[in-house]
């Protein structure tokens, strides 16, 4: 069962901050879409929402609840799609660990490696990023295959162990 997750921390510029939402696939770590904004005004976490929803459609959908996603907007899609909604307790990370190290194996293998000056280039690194993570950046807990093979069911490389 795939059940993805959400929750989103903040990404350091040169000048101030911008917020960072992603979307993750939890069974194969693929992160099914992502976005970021200057504000925490709910419409980011919306945005990458219907875009993990345009390829995927869970049973269940985990986040925290940051006001982004308990609004009725953001709720509202989920409830539409018949989408099953989990929200872990407040101060509670490890309901969403797996969300949780997405953030800092970003944070450790991108953003602190960069000094992002506007939020067009910290979009543009940041989608880089998610790009090799998603295709190149192999797991030891996806048996040394990256989250796309997972995800999009690849068969493994001959000789893999599996």
């Amino acid at each position: 069962m795939k059940v993805p997750r959400s929750t989103q921390p903040h990404v350091r510029m040169v000048q101030g901050f911008v917020y960072l939402v992603a979307i993750m696939d939890w069974f194969s770590r693929y992160v099914l879409a992502w976005e970021i904004s200057v504000t925490l005004d709910k419409t980011f976490c919306i945005c990458a929402l219907q875009e993990a929803l345009r390829s995927s459609k869970p049973e269940i959908f985990n986040t925290d609840q940051g006001s982004q996603f308990t609004s009725h907007d953001f709720t509202g899609i989920l409830e539409q799609a018949d989408i099953r909604i989990s929200m872990y307790g407040r101060g509670r990370a490890f309901d969403n660990i797996f969300i949780e190290r997405l953030w800092r194996t970003v944070k450790y293998e991108e953003v602190y490696l960069h000094e992002y000056r506007t939020v067009t280039e910290a979009r543009r690194q940041l989608d880089k990023y998610f790009q090799f993570y998603n295709k190149e950046r192999i797991h030891q807990s996806l048996d040394y295959r990256t989250p796309s093979e997972i995800y999009f069911k690849e068969p493994a490389p001959v000789g893999q162990n599996t």
